[in-house]
């Protein structure tokens, strides 16, 4: 049994009870008047978010644990900001983020052939296959070959062009901006106090799905942003369900959240039974004593997942196996590749199962999760269809929704800016 205390709240979340908000209070801050579609449809919307948003504010490109040992590296490339991104861990054990550009004639130091690349630097070194310059993984340009032909070369100004980076509880984050405006802890404020803490570093098994949906990101961030369309969407995949309520919303500057509620969640029979391999050990079975104090800070037995939200494109959906038996957290992020296009990326992060039972019920769970992940996907290319034939001007939003209202601010205030 929690021990909730008198005040009724889990052990420490007196110091965060002022983030969560009632609807009445939502609908106060936020209003309850239709949304413009118009940021959705224009073009010319979208060229100004790649200026003003994806060129500026802090964006998740990476986690720690994939690239756990000096030398490991990722490519990322990112269309939305016309740049291949180089995260590389150091022989000093820091990571740091820099254009996948050799200084020579701007070709890729690291060829890639999708949007992520993964591999390790030998010698803590990264040699152009163009021309063969070499460049150290902390930036340097280390050798240029027949470096006399050059006649003047300063090399000392020609390493691998740095962007900012920095960390926040494992993950990843980079910024085009030079300088950035506000450091990553700034920029997180609130939310890297209420959301800090949760071991997300030990949930290292990670099953990953990406497609390209021909929609607008927006679209696509949105579909995911809400509960609302749950009783209908998932009906085959959630078995027994009566509903969903939101509570505890949150406003953190840029950033959102609200706590999900089930109602009749019941798993289907052959889910039960692989959830019961999970339970067995105290590793796998559900601990909300995990989750951070402010997080369904009465804890109740119905709790189902957190859902923060990281401005621009990054959901954080925290469940530490309470709503999806043996998971710990799982992740949406939508990268824009063009008005019309976005690359989605989903991740299940589970912890490492210990014997073949338990992976066995961890590659169950992946994919009835991954199913609902599907019946998702297939409405957002018809949405964006819908928007862009110009019969509604207007999104009309209900409570369950106010993430989308809270992210279409937010972006208006960017473009604004």
């Amino acid at each position: 049994m929690n021990d909730l205390g008198s005040t009724g709240l889990r052990p420490g979340a007196e110091a965060l009870s002022h983030l969560g908000r009632s609807v009445e209070a939502i609908r106060a801050e936020l209003g309850i008047d239709p949304v413009s579609v118009e940021a959705i449809r224009d073009p010319a919307i979208y060229a100004l978010e790649r200026e003003k948003i994806f060129r500026r504010a802090w964006l998740k490109v990476a986690t720690a644990w994939e690239i756990p040992a000096i030398g490991d590296y990722k490519v990322k490339e990112l269309p939305v900001a016309d740049a291949s991104v180089l995260i590389v861990r150091g022989k000093d054990d820091r990571i740091r983020a820099f254009h996948n550009v050799c200084t020579h004639r701007g070709n890729k130091v690291v060829p890639t052939s999708d949007f992520e690349t993964f591999g390790r630097a030998r010698a803590n070194v990264v040699t152009c296959r163009f021309h063969g310059w070499v460049f150290g993984t902390d930036g340097p340009l280390r050798s240029v070959p027949l470096e006399g032909s050059f006649g003047t070369l300063d090399k000392a100004c020609l390493g691998l062009r740095e962007i900012a980076c920095e960390s926040w509880e494992g993950f990843v984050f980079i910024n085009f901006a030079d300088p950035p405006e506000q450091s990553l802890r700034e920029y997180l404020g609130d939310f890297a106090t209420l959301f800090g803490g949760y071991p997300y570093a030990e949930a290292t098994t990670a099953f990953r799905y990406s497609t390209v949906l021909e929609c607008n990101w927006k679209v696509a961030l949105y579909a995911f942003s809400e509960g609302y369309h749950v009783p209908t969407i998932h009906a085959g995949s959630l078995p027994g369900f009566r509903g969903i309520e939101h509570a505890d919303f949150k406003l953190i500057g840029p950033h959102a959240s609200s706590t999900i509620y089930g109602l009749g969640m019941e798993a289907a029979e052959s889910t039960a039974r692989f959830a019961g391999l999970f339970h067995a050990g105290t590793d796998h079975g559900p601990r909300p004593d995990l989750l951070p104090p402010g997080i369904n800070p009465t804890g109740r037995s119905d709790f189902q997942f957190e859902l923060p939200n990281i401005f621009p494109n990054l959901l954080i959906h925290l469940a530490s196996g309470c709503g999806y038996p043996g998971m710990a957290y799982f992740t949406h992020q939508f990268w824009p590749l063009d008005h019309g296009r976005t690359l989605w990326e989903g991740i299940n992060y589970f912890r490492p199962a210990r014997n073949a039972a338990e992976r066995v019920a961890q590659l169950h769970v992946n994919a009835l999760h991954r199913n609902a992940w599907l019946e998702d996907t297939a409405t957002m290319e018809d949405t964006f269809t819908g928007i862009r034939s110009g019969a509604i001007d207007e999104m009309q939003l209900m409570d369950q929704e106010f993430l989308i209202r809270h992210a279409a601010r937010t972006l208006d205030s960017y473009l604004a800016a």
